[in-house]
């Protein structure tokens, strides 16, 4: 697949700085995994880069607990729902998660138990709209109130307590 804008369904990402980190990360992966698909990029017309898997990821390694903004996903290989469950919490970060299941349980546990601001079932974890979908995150992600709710308002004001004795 040629990268730049004339080879590509896929736009650049928005500067010299996002890519370079982007790619970064991808460096970051090609050490700590194994690069299945994409892994390729190019600023010569733009700042391309292909959407990239890396598997064999540990959990901890870097490529899986940082943020990265960009087109790279991270596969950790679990044994067990618990375990995929465990892992995703185990995170300073939570903004979105999905799970793909056909076990109603195990949906149900994934709905009370996943630490995420956004969760979706059996679909992709980006699209929320607002005033349809109130979108935030938990933790590092995001804030705690939904962008479109009446307690996002709350995030543009200053709350002063004012004590005076005569």
């Amino acid at each position: 697949m040629g990268l730049g804008k004339d080879n590509t369904d896929m736009g650049p990402v928005i500067s010299q700085s996002a890519y370079n980190g982007i790619t970064n990360y991808i460096e970051i992966g090609r050490s700590e995994g194994t690069v299945v698909h994409g892994g390729t990029y190019d600023d010569s017309e733009g700042y391309y880069i292909q959407p990239t898997v890396i598997k064999d990821i540990k959990h901890g390694d870097r490529i899986s607990v940082e943020e990265i903004f960009g087109p790279v996903v991270a596969v950790i290989k679990v044994s067990s729902f618990e375990e995929g469950l465990e892992i995703a919490n185990d995170t300073e970060y939570g903004l979105t998660g999905s799970v793909y299941s056909n076990d109603e349980a195990q949906l149900e546990r994934a709905r009370n138990e996943f630490h995420v601001g956004n969760l979706y079932f059996n679909r992709k974890s980006t699209g929320a709209v607002v005033q349809q979908h109130p979108f935030g995150g938990y933790n590092m992600s995001g804030t705690a109130a939904k962008t479109g709710t009446t307690d996002y308002l709350y995030n543009f004001v200053q709350m002063k307590s004012v004590a005076r004795t005569k």
